[in-house]
């Protein structure tokens, strides 16, 4: 009995739920897929989702949830810290080919270092795209993510600033967008085993209006162009099937960031014509057989009830994905939404949010709780018993109550985006109220084609700055800088009170 006892005194001490109690956890990160691209969001959508639709049918949807940026690399610093990165140097970059360092400082808490400090096993698969150190054969950091920096990488040396320094025990991946950045191999754990020896060969690659983001580069000799993503679910299922044969009691967290639907969209070869919705909706199609996939081993080996499953994306829609898909299938992956990826109008960051946890989260349910992908660390840390350290997740919120179904009052009081242009492109919700700090879309130009036919007319000639209330306007469409001064400067005196001080 005293042994019993100081065992449940060390756990207690060290903040640790026993090990039955803490949820296997998986996350799900897609790539440009839009609230509008799942028929769970959309009754329009043209591309059959039924492992996605699931997912909502089975756990919890959000219906205001929203990415932290509105590109790639931005949101998935803040998913992973907590953090808004325009709180940090770079915080608006977008990483290609050896461009670096790591945009995550040494020793911040991340989901994966948090988790492993309690027991889990942690592994990242798929596209990283946080910065990397690269160096070259005199040992020097390159830095620099022009395709002609790609030759200059010593091969033999180890890859630093990965996911293996912040967190994850195993990782297996990309350094950037798997099939548009020049730097076309794998990275497992911290080294390229098969280096990039050869000029990408285009010619033999899919032409059509969804492969046109594949840039020039190196790729190595195991790299598919079409097929990334299922190399990425065969070492997710390794590491899966692998962990419950030996560690069958131990708590784990994957981390699966996918290539899809990212464009160039290369569907694997299964998936190819199966869609009826073209090239992209072959892609879609691929994304929720992977989740499919994912959620079919958890099943099969008896461990789905204790899981924690979530899944989300990174921004919305690609911009030529949404024209030509509109255009060629009547599907639209930023319905119902103003705006795409990179821009600050509700398309650009509005994204898909599913939590599938039998034992905590009611079937079929949903939330209008607003809420960011920076709140999954605080939830993760309520959800284990562990008080974030301080100076860590700066901007998360814990979402526990609203999975549990308990949350009366809203759980943020405010929320803050980035748009493409980082700190210069800020925006913040409060209620229904949306305060844009800046002219325009913060992103893409609405004054060119392809996007000039969806220009709206501007209601406040020469603003510099928007106003909406989504209650009335969910589509933006009337900007009230002008006839609602008193809240434009609330919100205006938020926004700076948020953006220059550390919470």
């Amino acid at each position: 009995m005293k042994s019993v006892g100081c065992m449940l005194m060390v756990l207690l001490v060290a903040g640790m739920l026993p090990a039955g109690e803490r949820p296997n956890i998986v996350l799900i990160l897609a790539d440009d897929f839009g609230y509008g691209d799942a028929g769970c969001y959309n009754p329009q959508c043209k591309v059959a989702t039924p492992n996605i639709d699931r997912l909502a049918q089975q756990g919890l949807r959000f219906t205001d949830a929203h990415s932290p940026a509105t590109v790639c690399t931005p949101t998935r610093y803040g998913l992973l810290t907590g953090q808004m990165p325009f709180r940090v140097p770079r915080g608006g970059t977008v990483f290609t080919g050896a461009g670096g360092p790591s945009l995550i400082a040494p020793g911040r808490t991340t989901l994966a270092s948090l988790l492993r400090q309690h027991g889990y096993a942690t592994w990242a698969v798929g596209k990283w795209h946080l910065g990397l150190t690269f160096r070259d054969a005199a040992g020097q950091p390159i830095h620099d993510g022009r395709p002609e920096a790609i030759p200059r990488i010593d091969f033999s040396r180890p890859v630093e600033g990965g996911p293996l320094e912040h967190g994850f025990e195993r990782f297996f991946g990309t350094a950037c967008c798997p099939t548009t950045d020049w730097l076309y191999a794998f990275i497992d754990g911290d080294r390229i085993p098969v280096p990039p020896t050869m000029l990408l060969d285009k010619s033999v690659l899919p032409k059509h209006p969804y492969a046109n983001d594949c840039r020039a580069g190196m790729i190595a000799l195991d790299f598919p162009m079409q097929s990334v993503d299922q190399v990425f679910l065969e070492r997710s299922r390794q590491f899966l099937e692998q962990h419950l044969d030996q560690h069958p009691e131990q708590p784990f967290f994957l981390y699966h960031a996918t290539q899809a639907v990212h464009l160039p969209s290369f569907a694997s070869s299964r998936f190819q014509g199966q869609s009826g919705a073209g090239p992209h909706g072959d892609f879609l199609l691929e994304l929720d057989d992977i989740v499919g996939q994912l959620t079919g081993i958890l099943e099969r080996r008896g461990v789905m009830n204790r899981t924690l499953f979530i899944f989300t994306s990174d921004n919305g829609p690609e911009t030529s994905t949404v024209v030509s898909m509109r255009t060629d299938h009547r599907h639209d992956g930023a319905a119902p939404w103003r705006g795409v990826k990179r821009d600050s109008w509700e398309g650009g960051h509005r994204v898909p949010l599913l939590v599938r946890w039998p034992e905590v989260v009611a079937s079929g349910t949903e939330t209008d709780q607003l809420a960011s992908l920076t709140d999954v660390l605080a939830t993760v840390a309520d959800i284990v018993g562990e008080p974030l350290p301080s100076g860590s997740g700066e901007d998360s919120f814990s979402l526990l109550p609203v999975l549990k179904g308990e949350a009366r009052e809203p759980i943020r009081p405010y929320l803050v985006t980035q748009a493409f242009r980082g700190a210069q492109t800020l925006a913040i919700r409060r209620g229904s109220w949306k305060y844009i700090a800046h002219e325009g879309s913060g992103g893409n130009n609405y004054q060119q084609e392809p996007l000039q036919q969806y220009a709206l007319p501007e209601t406040v000639a020469g603003a510099k700055e928007q106003l909406y209330d989504l209650a009335s306007d969910p589509g933006e469409t009337k900007n009230l800088i002008e006839e609602q001064v008193g809240m434009a400067a609330e919100l205006r005196a938020l926004l700076g009170q948020v953006s220059g001080q550390r919470r």
